[in-house]
């Protein structure tokens, strides 16, 4: 997650690059309210702020609030380091893929084990795949990420109920695991970088649910009691990891449903980490001094300013009888004013957005989806011609705007609504929870919301991929294309790393043509830490480097 933009202490690691090197080789408890995590050694608590998960289980594990708990808990094959700017290994020591790039070798780390002192194997590792993609571990809930894995042999007969496991998947012996793909795909070893592919202990196939609300996994913090939803999700440092361990001894993860609440406990000393709603963004720069880089949090520096790997979007429900029409979604694009957004909601903190692709991705280009430029005259030339507006200036269009009432999203999308009433078109605001609105989205049950897209791994693919590819979880406006979903797959079955970044380019233009979604803008952080806070590293894609985090104790 080219030459464009700097992200963190270093450039995104160019998609070209990358891939040749690989072939080569939110009524919540307060903070105080929670029993506080303990662990052996000596260390501090960091207490973070979250908003309620949808979930801690890999097997689910698909937006910003799970990630941050589980990626503290799992180590998956391999990691992306902003730091660094490059892939390194995580749980894989190793790994190489064959010359077509459709078979990869992964050698797993020596040593390590699950935080009940299970092994970490090879069959943990398929054990977690399939459980992931088996439409009988939950046939109530199937996981909406296992479409990251698709191009597994063996996973559409998986999903189909024809066969009880991952073919594709092999373990030779217990450190080594073996992936075979349908297709080439040479930017494999950064899909298998995602949360949702972690491995899992064999407990994991006897009770769902246990295993939903207190997840054993392989990484440096282990659950420490079970996620009180709504409350508090507790972890402690897991003092049998086989990586470096982390300095301070637990993390209690805070849950609260909207921001303003979570930065008041930080005012007051109860928080160590959270966001800065808007309102707030510039006094808070002046009262905790502002990080050098952007990235990294020490005393006296604790407001976080740096660009991050995400977008900031509307997603529209391309099968509503009323926003169906690319018309009517290209002309409320136009309508919007951006940079008024930017401006007065966010100090200027940050970008409008003319892609879905941010700046720092290899193969972003600028004002890529045309009609996301604020012009009120074009808007109303567009709506004038399919949807004329009656004597009083109503166009007779009408439809819903939900979102999730935590953070700054209120004043986002009364701005929004604002401007599409200077157009004619009345939006009404719909406001509720995240878990419930996002759970709205993944069944279609709404006509547009928000969204915000935050790379899993920081290529090209993984923002086209995931939000318009045919039947993807996470591709909520349900849009298909044929056409695309054709270039996609070829696409991502280029081995040649500039012709690949070429032809997901071609798609994105094509993607904008029909305009599915409304790009708003892309996001920077806008994030503090406490004095207590020694150092600690945010990347861009907002997970918290707690394993290397240094407190006061």
């Amino acid at each position: 997650m080219s030459e464009q933009v700097k992200i963190g202490r270093r450039t995104f690691l160019k998609g070209s690059a990358a891939a040749s090197a690989l072939l080569a080789l939110a009524a919540c408890k307060k903070a105080d309210d929670a029993p506080t995590a303990e662990a052996e050694g000596t260390g501090a608590t960091a207490k973070v702020y979250i908003n309620n998960p949808v979930s801690i289980d890999p097997y689910n594990c698909q937006e910003s609030e799970g990630t941050q708990v589980c990626y503290q808990i799992f180590d998956s094959l391999t990691d992306y380091d902003y730091e660094k700017g490059e892939l390194v290994p995580s749980a894989a020591a190793s790994w190489k893929p064959n010359d077509g790039a459709t078979e990869f070798t992964f050698t797993l780390v020596e040593g390590a084990k699950f935080h009940n002192g299970d092994p970490v194997d090879a069959e943990s590792f398929k054990r977690a795949w399939t459980r992931l993609v088996d439409p009988k571990t939950n046939e109530s809930s199937p996981s909406a990420v296992n479409y990251h894995i698709a191009m597994v042999d063996g996973y559409d007969a998986l999903v189909a109920g024809e066969t009880d496991e991952l073919t594709g998947v092999t373990c030779p012996d217990e450190k080594t695991l073996v992936v075979k793909l349908a297709v080439p795909y040479a930017d494999f070893p950064y899909v298998a970088s995602h949360p949702a592919l972690g491995p899992v202990p064999a407990v994991a196939l006897e009770d769902f649910d246990t295993f939903f609300r207190a997840p054993i996994g392989n990484g440096p913090f282990m659950m420490d009691g079970k996620w009180e939803d709504g409350q508090y999700i507790n972890v402690k440092r897991f003092e049998d990891y086989v990586g470096d361990k982390p300095s301070i001894a637990a993390v209690q993860f805070n849950i609260q449903k909207d921001m303003e609440t979570a930065y008041k406990e930080f005012q007051a000393g109860n928080y160590d980490f959270c966001d800065v709603p808007t309102a707030q963004i510039k006094s808070a720069q002046d009262t905790y001094g502002v990080s050098e880089d952007g990235y990294t949090i020490t005393p006296g520096k604790q407001m976080l300013l740096g660009d991050e790997a995400s977008v900031y979007y509307l997603t529209v429900n391309n099968n509503d009888p009323v926003l169906k029409d690319p018309n009517l979604r290209k002309a409320i694009s136009l309508a919007i004013n951006r940079q008024a957004i930017c401006d007065t909601v966010f100090s200027g903190t940050r970008t409008p957005a003319a892609n879905i692709v941010p700046p720092g991705i290899a193969g972003y280009e600028d004002d890529v989806w045309e009609y996301s430029h604020y012009d009120k005259d074009a808007a109303v030339k567009l709506l004038d011609q399919y949807y004329p507006a009656d004597a009083d200036g109503k166009r007779n269009v009408s439809f819903q705007l939900s979102f999730n009432g935590d953070g700054n999203h209120g004043d986002i999308m009364e701005a929004i609504q604002a401007d599409l009433a200077a157009v004619g078109i009345d939006a009404q605001l719909d406001q509720g929870e995240w878990a419930a609105i996002l759970d709205r989205y993944q069944n279609g049950d709404y006509q547009a919301g928000r969204l915000g897209w935050i790379a899993d791994y920081p290529i090209m693919d993984n923002y086209l991929y995931p939000l318009f590819y045919t039947g993807n979880g996470d591709n909520r406006s349900l849009y298909s294309n044929p056409a695309v979903d054709e270039a996609l797959d070829k696409a991502r079955q280029t081995t040649d790393d500039d012709e690949r970044i070429a032809a997901l380019q071609a798609v994105n233009k094509t993607i904008s043509e029909d305009f599915p979604v409304i790009p708003i803008f892309f996001y920077k952080h806008t994030y503090v830490g406490s004095d207590k806070v020694k150092s600690a590293y945010v990347d861009p894609s907002k997970k918290i480097k707690l394993r290397a985090a240094e407190m006061e104790g």
